[in-house]
């Protein structure tokens, strides 16, 4: 399982080519299920320029590890990817890659859609939005 929380851009296809490349596992894994999420433009009916998301180096890394974990445990994968922005971001730029690796689609699609609900519900990140008309914190994720 790899965590990483980057202060500068990346491409999630790159990364996950990248670790894809990098598993022991070959021939192992029959299906591979990712997301991607980007930053809109908008978010409760305003213009957001951009935001910057803050986490606590090391607290932040500890708790996506064990969701990993969490994830392993209630379905048989075989390894998991979570890439995350901190730092000021831009719309339209790549804020997470969530990728899970598993022997079956079912299992493999289970454990990527937990990882990105349990990371947008409970991970320590703080986003501030930088609106048209004004500053703002997020005081809440928006529903799956």
């Amino acid at each position: 399982m790899t965590i990483l929380v980057c202060n500068t851009p990346f491409d999630p296809w790159q990364e996950l080519a990248r670790h894809q490349q990098a598993l022991e596992q070959c021939g192992r894994y029959g299906a591979t299920a990712c997301f991607v999420g980007t930053l809109r433009d908008f978010n409760e009916g305003e213009t957001v320029a951009a935001m910057t998301l803050e986490h606590y180096p090391g607290m932040t890394e500890k708790y996506l590890s064990a969701i990993c974990a969490e994830a392993a445990q209630r379905w048989p994968i075989i390894d998991a990817l979570i890439v995350h922005r901190a730092g000021e971001v831009t719309p339209n730029d790549t804020l997470v890659l969530t990728a899970v690796w598993a022997a079956h689609r079912a299992e493999a699609f289970a454990a990527c859609r937990y990882l990105i609900e349990e990371l947008k519900t409970r991970a320590p990140f703080w986003k501030h939005e930088t609106l048209k008309a004004g500053a703002r914190w997020v005081e809440h994720n928006t529903p799956g």
